[in-house]
Formats: C-alpha cells, sequence, structure tokens
C-alpha cells in the first residue's frame, strides 16, 4: 500500500487505485464540494449472489471504501491520508434493483485522529439499500 495521494482526474475521480476497486469495478468520486466521497459501480452479473441480486460482501465493501474515502477528505482534502476501519457494520435493507449503484459516507463525528463515519447504498432508482457505521482513523506512516 503506498502513502501517496491517488490519482485524480480532472473530474474528481479515482480509477483502479486498489485492488478491490480494479477486481469489482466502482468508479470513485471525491471532487464533491461538500466533502463527502461517492463510490458507482454499475451492476452486473458478475456482481450477483446466488439470488441474483448485488452481492452484501460487493455492498459492505463499496460502504467500507466510501466511508474511508470520506474520512480522506475530512482529514485533509490535498493529502487524502490513507484511512482504516477500526469497526464497522453494515445494514441490508433490501435488494438493490438492476443498474448503477452509489455509496456515499458522511462524517458524524470524532476527533483529530479517530471519525464516526456512517455510509449510505442507493441504487439505481434512489431506493436505500443499505446502511453502515464505522470508526475510521489514519494509517500511521513509517518513516
Amino acid at each position: 500500500m503506498s502513502s501517496a495521494r491517488p490519482e485524480i482526474d480532472e473530474a474528481g475521480l479515482i480509477h483502479g487505485e486498489t485492488g478491490a476497486q480494479r477486481l469489482i469495478g466502482w468508479t470513485t468520486d471525491v471532487g464533491q464540494p461538500d466533502g463527502r466521497a461517492r463510490l458507482s459501480l454499475d451492476v452486473g452479473p458478475q456482481h450477483s449472489n446466488r439470488h441474483g441480486v448485488l452481492h452484501g460482501g460487493i455492498q459492505a465493501m463499496m460502504l467500507d471504501s466510501a466511508c474511508g474515502y470520506t474520512g480522506a477528505l475530512h482529514m485533509d482534502r490535498e493529502t487524502m491520508p490513507q484511512m482504516m476501519s477500526l469497526s464497522f457494520t453494515t445494514q441490508f435493507l433490501a435488494s438493490a434493483k438492476p443498474g448503477r449503484v452509489m455509496a456515499i459516507g458522511r462524517v458524524t463525528g470524532g476527533g483529530r485522529r479517530t471519525l464516526f463515519i456512517e455510509g449510505e447504498l442507493y441504487d439505481g432508482e434512489g431506493d436505500l439499500v443499505a446502511t453502515s457505521t464505522g470508526v475510521y482513523r489514519p494509517v500511521p506512516q513509517k518513516g
């Protein structure tokens, strides 16, 4: 894992920064003025579970990543420090309808080093399909 700031294009998007992002195929938007990261994924058959709907593990991964990126933006928008999850809980509310899903993070509290962050995952029709809560902090840098 690198401690360098991720490559962000002119639209504020990050593509393929991590192995998980490359494998699953989401795009990360860190360019919004509200400081909330947004991950979007065009759901295909490769993302489904045995029931033919978006796998809960992918939902949780997207929520965790949206929260981590939101924490990085909150800590320092210029350097975007890497964040680690200290705890993370997901609530599955409904099956995602086919199409694009979006995960959004929101800092709800914390201090200088530890943040409390909530996440929401919406399907292409705008329905809330999962939520999360987590505790995050920056990864200690060696050196």
